[in-house]
């Protein structure tokens, strides 16, 4: 294929051969797929619907709960369409959508928690000014901000990377459409604007990473100050699921993107997308109500109210 302008679909990875096989990773998929739906569906309306839960920290956790939603949307359903139809293509537009929502979504959470990092920090270290840095109108002014920011530099991640020349077929070793994936399909050199652009985002991401780690450690020299065994206990528990969740997420993204060559496979490649891309919109939610009572005690009363209705 002489340049992007002549390809009219991508061919995907498949995840198996066999009939059987296919469909099994369907029903994985479908099974996690409904897992965070029903998860992060229950966390954002109870979040919604109780008045005790309207404060900034369930606040950005409705909003980490959507994206948690809208990126597991982004590359499950056309997988799961692929192994139940037995084909791997998908359109040439298909893709760039793909590639812009899956870095759009990608990147507003990784922001999103890095102001949730922020928040902590406030709520623990600096309390008796909690309510002026963090009110209503601020809190607003920040989910925005993550939003707005992401979404320019998903389209000009997805612009520039689909106005590259692709000379080496339409064949992608990836269940979705990812950029690296992309990029080797391009011509000599065309992609240096591109990796340029990739190595600045590395720096954007260093950068948030040593935020959260400096706000962790002012929290934590904060928490051992405190007299009480309580009060340590309940600071801890505000601020272990929002760092589980970190973890998850930063470990998983730097081992996909950051892993040595010389153990680099495309099994490999798949079950590391895999394990960053679908597990962890599936288990935050998990990670977030196995140690806050208030939200566990409003999951439980929506439950409830669901039952007798």
């Amino acid at each position: 294929m002489s340049n992007s302008s002549s390809l009219n679909e991508f061919r995907l990875l498949a995840f198996a051969d066999t009939r059987e096989l296919q469909l099994l990773h369907f029903a994985l998929f479908l099974g996690t797929y409904l897992a965070a739906l029903l998860a992060n569906g229950l966390i954002i309306t109870a979040v919604a619907c109780h008045h005790r839960l309207h404060t900034p920290m369930y606040f950005f956790l409705l909003h980490l709960a959507l994206l948690d939603l809208a990126s597991i949307s982004t590359t499950v359903p056309k997988s799961m369409a692929n192994s139940l139809r037995d084909t791997r293509t998908i359109s040439y537009s298909g893709c760039a959508a793909q590639v812009f929502f899956f870095v759009f979504f990608f990147s507003a959470e990784y922001s999103l928690l890095t102001v949730m990092a922020y928040d902590r920090f406030v709520a623990i270290c600096i309390p008796l000014h909690y309510g002026t840095l963090l009110g209503t109108r601020a809190c607003v002014k920040m989910a925005a901000a993550a939003w707005a920011s992401t979404f320019l530099y998903a389209l000009l991640h997805t612009a520039n990377t689909f106005s590259i020349s692709l000379c080496q077929g339409n064949v992608l070793d990836q269940f979705f459409c990812e950029i690296p994936q992309i990029l080797k399909l391009s011509c000599s050199h065309s992609y240096l604007w591109e990796v340029g652009l990739l190595l600045f985002s590395a720096c954007l991401f260093f950068g948030c990473f040593i935020f959260i780690v400096l706000s962790y450690v002012q929290i934590f020299r904060a928490v051992l100050r405190m007299p009480s065994e309580q009060g340590r206990h309940k600071a801890f528990s505000m601020c272990l699921p929002h760092l589980a969740v970190v973890s998850l997420f930063i470990s998983t993204a730097v081992f996909a993107y950051l892993k040595p060559p010389s153990i680099s496979s495309p099994a490999l490649d798949v079950v590391v997308a895999v394990v960053y891309s679908v597990v962890p919109p599936a288990v935050n939610p998990l990670l977030y109500s196995m140690r806050n009572k208030e939200l566990k005690e409003a999951l439980r009363k929506l439950v409830t109210q669901v039952q007798l209705q």
